[in-house]
C-alpha cells in the first residue's frame, strides 16, 4: 500500500509521530504509541494481527479536514 501522509503531531519534532495517512486503497493508517497492557486489555474483541496506538484528538481531526479537502467534500 501506498501511503500519504495526511497529519502530523506539530509536537512530535521531525521524527516520531502520531500521524494518520490515507493509502492508495482509500484506507487510513495511523500511526503512533503502542497503548499500555491496562489500556489494551479494555478493548473489545480485538483479532489476531490488530493493534492499538494513542493518538491526539487534534491530530486526529486535522487528518479528517486533509481527507475532506482530498476528496472534494
Amino acid at each position: 500500500m501506498k501511503l500519504t501522509m495526511l497529519s502530523k503531531d506539530q509536537n512530535s519534532g521531525g521524527n516520531g509521530c502520531p500521524s494518520v495517512y490515507l493509502g492508495d486503497t482509500g484506507e487510513l493508517v495511523v500511526q503512533g504509541v503502542s497503548v499500555d497492557s491496562a489500556t489494551q486489555s479494555e478493548l473489545v474483541n480485538v483479532l489476531p494481527g490488530e493493534g492499538a496506538v494513542r493518538i491526539s484528538a487534534e491530530v486526529v481531526l486535522d487528518a479528517a479536514d486533509r481527507y475532506r479537502e482530498r476528496r472534494g467534500f
